[in-house]
């Protein structure tokens, strides 16, 4: 029921997207690693750099107390703590290659981003959902890694 609802949340923010383009902007970006400098989506720049590189105590940084965490089909809200070993689990098992980013989107105080990481052979899309209660500062609410398939 969670992932029905998280992937219903993901759709209805990209719609939003489409719908309302004053509003919220989509931008669809190949660049891996590089954000362009004090953009709008500034602040997936460093949350990218960690994925791509594995580095969990840097991107766990990013994240809320408790978030929504995803990977392959396991699924679960947790702590910071929880979610930092989940990731630790993942990328023993799946050493990184790169992060490529495929699409941002924001809507206010609300940016979310969907990415390939290549790890351990296999393709995986990466959904990031952040907020910021203020100041500029944003947090992971949601972080879920997918295996890629075939269309």
């Amino acid at each position: 029921m969670k992932k029905t609802l998280y992937m219903s949340l993901l759709a209805a923010a990209l719609c939003l997207c489409m719908a309302a383009p004053a509003r919220a902007q989509l931008y669809k970006s190949t660049q891996s690693f590089i954000a362009p400098p004090q953009d709008e989506f500034s602040v997936f720049a460093p949350i990218t750099k960690y994925l791509a590189a594995g580095d969990v105590n840097s991107l766990s940084s990013w994240f809320a107390d408790n978030l929504d965490v995803t990977v392959i089909s396991s699924s679960r809200n947790c702590s910071r703590n929880q979610a930092r070993q989940i990731l630790r689990t993942f990328f023993d098992s799946y050493t990184p290659r790169s992060f490529e980013v495929t699409h941002k989107a924001s809507d206010g105080n609300k940016k979310y981003l969907i990415g390939q990481l290549s790890a351990g052979g296999e393709l995986f899309q990466v959904t990031i959902y952040a907020t910021s209660s203020g100041g500029g500062t944003y947090k992971i609410q949601q972080l879920n890694i997918s295996r890629q398939t075939a269309w």
